[in-house]
């Protein structure tokens, strides 16, 4: 009988240990793929990584600002305002919850065929969608069918998100050398904030067009355009092959055959690991970049042009910080940079909002570029590899998308629609939002403070599931 041993790397070290500097999780990889890519290659992977995901969020940040600029009035339109942003919001919160159905199919297909396959389907369901936003009739012209066809190609667009974010992760944490998986693993990310920045810089070009034209057309070209960026993502993963470590899972028959089961099965105390570490990167990044935008045009008067430059301005902060967050996590520790991010995040709650009732310019930028360029990148940037870690090749794509799917689903769209709600609630108060941020934190940071110990009890449960498996196998064989 074969053992096969499924361990994790954090750090180039083999370790699991706890210091005065906080938790460490360094494991060794006992099989670990031994093809590696040259640097062309791993130029290639990156691109391939970056683009895609770039490109996916880049969509799913133009119905973001949609809904906080456009659609209450395109779509759900009434007489009280308050009524209509719900509604609009409420629209970017359902798809939340759609797309861990999404992250269950795909991953599927991920952890059985490969994570290349899966990354073509949810880039072009994506890219569809998203053009067909930009052709919808309004409202005023076909009435309860508009925000039908809304929502359906919002779900789509849910569907998709699902299962890209893993893909995308994976591919360039599979690729990557032992003591770089940090740096490759943040890359990806920040594949969010430059579709946060392409979304942005497309609505303020088109916001500068008189408001009858924009609210006519110009708020359309922004999703019809994104056809172009579609094209060339697939182009670009089109020529990619299968990860090693997949590629020599399957070669050795060691593929799952129900990942979601065993996942839920043997990995489940991972799964809510996984969960917790999302949440605060979720809940916070929709605050500083999403809410920000409706809570600060429509209660503080800001003007929308100095709000999507601040957004803009923090989205490329960010985009220059994942990376380098993710190269300190291969010094220092995943676990160390995470914490650090996370203690930043709760600790930023108040003086974010108090930036703002300043009711300067310059205090909106400065807010909105610490929030998503200084607190907000350690988290971000270790999120990937951190939960890639504490899950086998076998079920890695189902375990890190779940985690990070079901995350989002609870924190992520529903914090504009409860910051919106807490608002009216507490007469425009924002102390209940920055108490609700910090609770947050605090809640990842104890549910981090739980991997090293999670993931080795997941990991001999997962060992004993692949010897079963194997025995099965050999049982069936010998039989017949």
């Amino acid at each position: 009988m074969s053992r096969i041993y499924i361990t994790f790397i954090c750090r180039p070290e083999p370790s699991l240990e706890a210091s005065a500097g906080g938790l460490k999780i360094g494991r060794t990889m006992g099989q670990q793929a031994t093809t590696t890519p040259n640097k062309v290659s791993y130029g290639k992977v990156l691109t391939a990584s970056l683009s895609g995901s770039a490109i996916e969020w880049f969509d799913f940040f133009l119905y973001a600002t949609a809904a906080a600029f456009i659609f209450d009035k395109q779509f759900f339109p009434s007489e009280d305002p308050y009524v209509s942003q719900m509604l609009s919001y409420l629209t970017l919160a359902l798809t939340f919850f759609i797309r861990p159905f999404g992250g269950i199919v795909f991953s599927h297909i991920g952890d059985r065929i490969g994570r290349k396959k899966t990354l073509v389907v949810t880039l072009s369901m994506m890219g569809g969608a998203t053009v067909a936003i930009g052709l919808l009739p309004t409202y005023d012209q076909v009435g309860m069918l508009a925000p039908a066809l809304l929502i359906f190609c919002r779900v789509i667009q849910g569907l998709a998100i699902g299962g890209e974010w893993g893909g995308a992760l994976l591919l360039a944490y599979e690729f990557a050398p032992k003591n770089r998986r940090g740096l490759f693993g943040s890359v990806p990310q920040m594949g969010i904030t430059i579709g946060m920045l392409l979304a942005a810089i497309a609505f303020s070009l088109v916001s500068q067009l008189p408001a009858e034209a924009f609210e006519a057309w110009g708020w359309r070209l922004p999703f019809i355009s994104s056809i172009i960026l579609i094209v060339v993502g697939l182009w670009i993963r089109g020529g990619l092959g299968e990860t090693p470590e997949f590629e020599k899972q399957k070669k050795s028959g060691n593929v799952s055959k129900l990942p979601i089961a065993e996942t839920l099965r043997y990995h489940w105390r991972s799964v809510l690991i996984a969960i917790g570490a999302k949440i605060v990167e979720t809940a916070p990044f929709y605050i500083f970049a999403t809410f920000v935008v409706s809570y600060a045009t429509g209660t503080l008067d800001f003007e929308r042009s100095t709000v999507l430059g601040a957004v803009s301005a923090g989205a490329l902060a960010s985009t220059i910080m994942i990376p380098v967050m993710g190269w300190l996590s291969d010094k220092w520790g995943r676990v160390q940079v995470y914490m650090g991010g996370a203690v930043l995040i709760g600790l930023f709650a108040a003086p974010f909002f108090l930036l703002l009732g300043t009711g300067q310019d310059w205090a909106v930028f400065m807010a909105v570029i610490i929030g998503l360029g200084v607190v907000w990148p350690p988290v971000t940037a270790t999120l990937g590899t951190l939960t890639s870690e504490i899950f086998s090749t076998r079920v890695r794509y189902t375990g890190v998308t779940l985690g990070y799917q079901i995350g989002a689903a609870l924190a992520g769209g529903t914090a504009p629609l409860l910051c919106t709600f807490l608002l009216a609630k507490f007469d425009g108060s924002w102390v209940p939002i920055a108490i609700y941020i910090g609770a947050i934190a605090v809640l990842s940071i104890i549910a981090v403070s739980f991997a090293p110990r999670v993931s080795q009890r997941d990991e001999e449960s997962g060992e004993l599931a692949t010897e079963i498996q194997h025995e099965m196998t050999s049982a069936g064989a010998n039989n017949s």
